[in-house]
């Protein structure tokens, strides 16, 4: 696999050559410190593989993926950075990078990144696929039924299960009737109930739980 290394920081560029010289079958055939001398460069050795920062001098690094991906197609690109925004991450990727390394990770991320870019696969580094996952893994863990209810309508629903009517809600809690049926209207809704009998009886069921 060749590679060519695009970062504009000398030391690490070198680094990361010393690095993947001790990765079999790879070979870094140019580095560049800039987002031209990358395309120049590109064009010239004909990488499988380029490791791209983000931060360049001149171009934003997610700004070369078009013309690198246009000039080279059949090239793998794997970005380096360090930023793990999720934005950001999402923009490589629908750009088309197969690859996304923190410069934090572990030496061997960054092996198993090239050898996952090579087999045609996206690799993202732990933190960075923590961060994507999140907001996904928080909506599946939204509550849902009551334990989705605020604490005013559990309340409600808790005096409804009791066997209060409306009137009696409202007087015990110091609130207009009004407000009680908005709120045993938007509970019905929330617990899927059709009907006020449905509700009544959730409410008598769960009880104990609401109190």
């Amino acid at each position: 696999m060749r590679v060519l290394i695009v970062d504009d920081h000398t030391l690490v560029r070198a680094g990361i050559a010393r690095l993947l010289e001790s990765v079999a079958d790879v070979d870094v055939v140019a580095e560049a410190s800039t987002a031209q001398q990358a395309i120049d460069l590109a064009n010239i050795h004909r990488p499988d593989l380029i490791l791209l920062d983000l931060s360049l001098p001149d171009r934003n690094g997610l700004d070369l993926l078009a013309p690198l991906k246009q000039a080279l197609p059949a090239v793998r690109i794997v970005i380096m950075s360090m930023h793990n925004d999720p934005d950001q991450i999402r923009s490589a990727l629908d750009r088309g990078c197969d690859g996304f390394v923190v410069k934090e990770a572990a030496p061997m991320e960054l092996e198993l990144a090239l050898r996952a870019a090579q087999a045609g696969q996206v690799f993202l580094s732990p933190q960075v696929s923590a961060k994507m996952l999140a907001p996904m893994l928080n909506r599946q863990r939204r509550p849902t039924g009551i334990d989705a209810l605020s604490p005013r309508q559990r309340q409600i629903l808790h005096k409804l299960g009791g066997g209060l009517s409306s009137k009696e809600i409202a007087a015990l809690l110091g609130i207009s009737v009004k407000t009680v049926e908005t709120h045993r209207a938007r509970m019905m809704e929330a617990l899927g109930c059709r009907r006020a009998n449905d509700l009544l009886l959730l409410a008598a069921r769960h009880h104990n739980e609401l109190a």
